[in-house]
């Protein structure tokens, strides 16, 4: 019999993608799911969600790293954070966590009620929905992988504020996933087209099939109970505004879900990073 790592090798590099999504964890992602909707995930969707996410803090924390090296540092500081945001508004997410962080204290600006009073920042957030703040922790481990896999270390500060926007965007991309099914589509942000500008792209270049994906996000087709692949990428187009950000994580999301199903596929589920469902009970077992 084949041993399963021969077996592995033949994925090629689609197993390298599947295991660029494992900074954050599928366990930790379904958690967020669960966190925020009742309706059912399917396991496409928790890899394309995870795959986003490391996308839009991967851009953030080199962002970050190149304001650090022209102080000639490797550790990141909040200021470096402040710094790839204005250089970038791409890089502009998980807002709810700004009310939060000393960071951002005072950059946000002054809010009024329908009285002319000033909102507190904290009462800006009190919501009952799930803002991801309070979540925030558990993305530490995820995060601090990302940073070793780019070459850098952060201070204490600085890694929970990338602790906070991760929590905070996962949630918010959550939410509006499952609006694409309630609401059979995406119905109020227009339509997407991926498109190259003249300036050199470093980004990979959409696929076909996901050309096709992103051409039927206005009419979605499927289980209105369940949050699929495409539901997430839908909502991908929602979260991020920016188009080679944007495009850079609909891509690899895509891909790391082909690569999901293909490693699953040819090596078993444990392979792809989750349990193998139990065998059925029988009902001779359950009466022995």
């Amino acid at each position: 019999m084949t041993a399963q790592p021969a077996r592995l090798e033949r994925i090629g590099p689609e197993t390298d993608a599947l295991k660029d999504v494992s900074p954050f964890k599928p366990s930790l992602v379904r958690t967020v799911f669960r966190d925020v909707t009742p309706m059912h995930v399917s396991r496409s969707a928790t890899w394309a969600a995870a795959s986003v996410t490391r996308t839009v803090l991967t851009e953030i924390i080199d962002a970050a790293r190149k304001a650090a090296a022209e102080e000639a540092r490797k550790k990141l500081i909040p200021r470096d954070l402040l710094s790839a945001i204005d250089r970038n508004v791409e890089l502009e997410v998980g807002g709810m966590w700004y009310d939060h962080s000393p960071t951002f204290k005072g950059l946000n600006g002054v809010m009024y009620d329908a009285e002319g009073v000033i909102v507190p920042p904290r009462k800006r957030s009190r919501s009952r929905r799930p803002s991801g703040v309070a979540g925030a922790h558990r993305f530490e481990a995820g995060v601090k992988q990302l940073l070793r896999n780019r070459g850098v270390t952060a201070v204490p500060a600085m890694v929970r504020d990338l602790d906070g926007i991760a929590s905070v965007f996962l949630t918010d991309l959550v939410r509006d996933a499952a609006m694409v099914v309630r609401e059979g589509g995406v119905k109020r942000f227009g339509t997407v087209t991926l498109v190259t500008s003249g300036e050199p792209d470093p980004s990979p270049s959409p696929s076909p099939s996901l050309q096709d994906s992103l051409g039927a996000l206005s009419t979605r087709r499927g289980d209105a109970r369940t949050i699929g692949r495409d539901d997430v990428l839908a909502a991908t187009t929602i979260q991020l505004f920016g188009g080679r950000i944007r495009q850079r994580a609909l891509v690899e999301a895509h891909a790391a879900t082909q690569s999901y199903n293909l490693t699953r596929l040819v090596a078993g589920p444990a392979a792809a990073g989750e349990i193998a469902d139990p065998p059925p009970v029988r009902e001779n077992d359950r009466q022995g």
